[in-house]
């Protein structure tokens, strides 16, 4: 189970050296937003109210925590996490929409208890002497100066969001708005999204997917007595009890042997986005287990016909040794998919999924590329901001949360930079994962968006005297 750790008004002051001490101790922090009904708006937001989620990660010693998983003996890759869910309450006016509100009722989120207890906030710049305060703002604050490496999942929407809630007012342009970024974190920013499909090159990218992708394939190292990734987390009092609450966080499901017991069919739709239109009401499994299943035996059916077409492209050339082979090394290219990531097909077409594992083998180049990433279809829709908050049919999930998708995202990340690094833990003076540094996944489009100061950006004058408070005040 992982504890997640309930910060709201009344108890923030009790809770609050906690906080900063993880964060200022962390190896990277996870940060997850989640929409609570706000207006699916432009990106001046209007009005919207959001939890916060900070999922801290350090290196476990310090403390007796509780082990999720038992390792043989501790490593470099054992983490201690602290996860904290901060309820928030925009303290101007903001607008709902009944369909957001309706579905956020639908999967347990109490708004009596956000109006309650909610941590109030403005957007923009500060009003007055805001830095001595505890607030949300100052935290934030503790965040920047940490300088640790931030990890989101598509994290583009969540920047925006926390630069103009918690920071200052948004620049006039998306250049001025990455060089600010880029010195508000010198550790970089890590997109877990990005990692997913350019890293891992997994054939899905929304966040439970890949967690749950991730966490399979570290069993199996575990298993195998390989390097892997053991999480731990602290014993809390007795006395912060009721401030915790405990996400299950099995392997598998319970619904998942029952879904393959009825033969169940994948909704497709859900299976390729984390996101279907008919949510809870779909008759078809949203169990990410069972579509995980149904995906590695895809993909070892591919491998196996990638195998024999490499076997018939070699004999074919000891049969002309002098022909040319410019468009069989193209195919191969497509093949082995090093154009991209390993893309399912668009589930507009019923058949389409089925067809994943013969596409490349016929010839027929690569599977078709979706022309629009359904996480921005459901921002635009307002139903509950991004993928990563969608449920399936009650009995197949019900574990998202700000707090455990915090987690979900920090887990992927240290998952994937243990792959990385491999058993080479001198990681000198560079960033501390090259590979995915300051890149931000984009919908629809095969390069990132690199958070980087150009030398035609300039930084924002908000932002200049922000991050002069920030570094003087330390």
């Amino acid at each position: 189970r992982v504890p997640v750790v309930d910060v709201q008004s009344d108890n923030l002051a009790e809770l609050w050296p906690s906080m900063v001490l993880a964060l200022r101790s962390a190896t990277f922090v996870a940060v997850d937003t989640v929409s609570r009904g706000g207006s699916g708006g432009s990106g001046e937001g209007r009005g919207r109210c959001r939890g916060a989620t900070d999922g801290v990660c350090r290196p476990a010693g310090a403390e007796r925590p509780r082990r999720q998983e038992v390792a043989a003996e501790p490593s470099e890759n054992t983490y201690l996490c602290q996860i904290y869910n901060l309820t928030l309450l925009c303290t101007e006016d903001y607008v709902v929409e009944p369909q957001s509100v309706q579905f956020l009722v639908q999967h347990g989120f109490d708004f009596n208890k956000q109006y309650s207890q909610g941590i109030p906030y403005h957007k923009g710049n500060d009003k007055g002497n805001e830095s001595q305060s505890l607030s949300v703002r100052t935290l934030f604050l503790e965040l920047i100066r940490a300088k640790k490496p931030l990890i989101l999942h598509n994290g583009l929407i969540d920047l925006v969001f926390l630069y103009q809630c918690f920071y200052a007012h948004l620049p006039d342009s998306l250049g001025t708005f990455t060089a600010d970024l880029s010195e508000m974190f010198p550790a970089g920013i890590y997109d877990t999204k990005y990692a997913s499909e350019f890293e891992t090159r997994f054939v899905a990218s929304y966040l439970e997917y890949a967690y749950k992708k991730c966490k399979r394939e570290n069993c199996k190292l575990r298993d195998s007595s390989g390097q892997h990734l053991t999480v731990e987390f602290c014993n809390y009092p007795a006395n912060m009890s009721r401030y915790i609450d405990y996400r299950y966080c099995s392997l598998e499901e319970e619904s998942h042997g029952a879904a393959g017991g009825n033969k169940v069919p994948v909704c497709e739709k859900f299976s390729a986005y984390g996101w279907c239109p008919k949510g809870v009401k779909c008759p078809q499994s949203h169990n990410i287990d069972l579509i995980i299943d149904e995906d590695d035996k895809l993909w070892e059916k591919r491998k196996k016909r990638k195998h024999k077409w490499k076997h018939q492209k070699n004999m074919k050339v000891l049969a002309t040794p002098f022909q040319q082979e410019s468009s069989g090394e193209n195919m191969e290219q497509a093949q082995n998919g090093e154009e991209g990531p390993p893309r399912k097909q668009s589930c507009y077409n019923p058949a389409a999924t089925t067809e994943l594992a013969e596409i490349a083998s016929n010839g027929e180049g690569r599977p078709l590329e979706i022309s629009m990433d359904m996480e921005t279809e459901t921002e635009a829709a307002g139903a509950a901001g991004k993928e990563k908050e969608s449920h399936g049919h009650p009995s197949q999930g019900g574990t998202h949360r700000a707090g455990f998708d915090a987690f979900m995202t920090g887990y992927i990340m240290a998952y994937v930079w243990m792959l990385k690094q491999g058993k080479n833990t001198d990681t000198g003076a560079g960033p501390w994962l090259p590979e995915c540094h300051n890149k931000l996944y984009l919908s629809g489009k095969s390069v990132p968006l690199q958070i980087v100061k150009s030398m035609f950006s300039k930084s924002s004058k908000a932002h200049c005297e922000k991050i002069k408070l920030a570094w003087d005040s330390a």
